[in-house]
């Protein structure tokens, strides 16, 4: 039933409407109860004795069977709905050439050739490689029937579109091979990034096509989380988002990638400390998310408003990013749950660094998971934050039994990761919090602050990571005997 409940939440109001009247057109019998059950699930999260509900008793394989058809009726509605949408202009591209060749069988050759042409111009302009090929296949075999055609530049617009398949192939093997190192925990990932490119011979400067942008951007924001280096990449980004500006007649067929794309580039710029930019491009995602009447608005909510809450927390309008969080309905985003956890995350840090430490708490409890599931939702990273904010919060607590274990408890399911992965810093904030709770007199002395500094900032400072800005603020907030958050925004700012 969650799978299906699921589903369901993925439609829009329109598609649930539009899919009900389907199921009634289909239902060939009045007491099909299929509806019913798509109704049941689309207004209640509770699955329990629905079989009772539908038919008065209970009926487990009646329930079971009726599961599966509404199961499978909605994966073909979603397959259709997205066949039409996403492949509409491909499917009138290859009509258009299916059509052209049957004229060229009849020997009706003057509309088989202007038939041709057009079916051309249309997938030039979506770029559709694979199927252009296929155009230039069928234009040259019957190039001698027409004497305006010259084949000799027919022939290099054929070897020029081979090659652009080439490159749309090399990008799925650079992507291929990028994650697989990733996943392998190779440390060097900006080198491998540039090295992979080389590799496969792309560059940012070839005409790339919108899903081509897209995933490079996606790996390159996956490194970048992996090592916290946003300063070296952004350079990169720009680049890469500058090639959107000669595609503006293409933005609304790959709505997708673009809207990504811009939630690529805003975190970046957020990563950066560059709020002012970060907003500037969360406001044109937001504006593409309202476009084909809101068709991926409720997909991309969730990351837009973790992005959207962080920047206003860090540019001085933590109250505000605090109600946007505490007013976000997060069941109606089960499917996006690492965004989920990272909005839950987030406002547990707003909270802390408010001094609202048992509002932080409060959530913290409702984390009932093990970190083995919380790593597999979100990631080994997103469980080391937890952690650390954790044992934080039970420190200005003063609950003593609670920082001792949960110190303990880090350090023996974290300290082998953060070694092997250089995150020298980490373990040194651990033994600076710990040496300051067991001796708060500490804090305040000239070698302490000195340790705080060397140890815990890098320089430039403008290419510290702004998370670990935050929490090594604590320590220096205590030091220095100053607020917080005005700690923090001293020093982001």
């Amino acid at each position: 039933m969650y799978t299906i409940s699921s589903i369901i939440r993925t439609l829009s109001n329109e598609e649930k409407r539009s899919f009900i009247a389907l199921l009634r057109q289909k239902n060939k019998r009045s007491d099909t109860k299929n509806i019913q059950l798509f109704k049941l699930l689309d207004i209640t999260e509770e699955t329990k004795d629905l079989d009772v509900k539908i038919y008065g008793k209970r009926s487990k394989s009646a329930f079971h069977a009726l599961s599966k058809r509404l199961h499978d009726s909605l994966i073909d509605f979603i397959a259709s709905k997205s066949f039409e949408g996403e492949t509409s202009e491909e499917m009138e591209i290859m009509k258009l050439l299916l059509a052209s060749r049957i004229f060229f069988e009849q020997k009706q050759y003057k509309i088989a050739f202007k038939t041709l042409q057009k079916a051309e111009l249309k997938a030039k302009t979506y770029d559709l490689y694979s199927i252009l090929n296929e155009i230039y296949y069928t234009k040259i075999q019957y190039a001698h029937l027409n004497p305006a055609i010259l084949l000799e530049a027919l022939i290099v617009d054929f070897k020029t579109n081979k090659a652009s398949i080439r490159q749309e192939e090399n990008l799925n093997l650079f992507y291929a091979t990028v994650q697989n190192k990733l996943v392998q925990d190779h440390k060097d990932y900006i080198n491998i990034i540039r090295d992979t490119l080389s590799t496969f011979g792309i560059s940012a400067t070839q005409d790339l096509t919108f899903r081509s942008l897209f995933k490079i951007l996606e790996i390159t924001n996956k490194t970048a989380q992996a090592t916290r280096n946003y300063y070296t990449i952004l350079p990169f980004v720009e680049e890469i988002y500058g090639q959107i500006h000669h595609k503006e007649n293409l933005i609304d067929k790959h709505l997708f990638y673009h809207i990504q794309i811009l939630y690529y580039v805003a975190n970046a710029y957020f990563r950066n400390k560059d709020f002012k930019a970060s907003q500037h491009y969360l406001v044109l995602m937001k504006e593409q998310m309202h476009k084909s009447q809101n068709q991926y608005y409720r997909r991309f909510l969730p990351q837009y408003t973790l992005l959207y809450t962080l920047n206003l927390n860090y540019s001085g309008h933590a109250d505000q990013a605090i109600t946007t969080l505490e007013t976000f309905d997060d069941h109606h985003h089960k499917e996006q749950i690492s965004y989920v956890l990272d909005l839950k995350l987030s406002l547990i840090v707003f909270y802390f660094i408010q001094s609202r430490w048992k509002d932080a708490l409060g959530i913290l409890t409702n984390f009932y998971h093990s970190d083995y599931w919380y790593t597999e939702k979100a990631g080994m990273l997103w469980v080391i934050k937890k952690n650390l904010i954790e044992i934080l919060v039970h420190i200005e607590l003063d609950n003593l039994d609670l920082v001792e274990s949960r110190v303990q408890s880090f350090r023996k399911k974290h300290s082998a990761y953060l070694k092997n992965n250089g995150e020298t810093r980490t373990i040194e904030f651990l033994k600076l919090i710990l040496a300051y709770y067991r001796n708060p007199e500490i804090v305040t002395t000239e070698a302490f602050k000195n340790k705080v500094q060397n140890t815990l900032t890098i320089t430039p400072k403008k290419q510290e990571d702004i998370f670990e800005m935050s929490f090594y603020a604590w320590l220096k907030a205590k030091a220095h005997t100053t607020k917080l958050y005005e700690t923090i925004l001293k020093l982001v700012n």
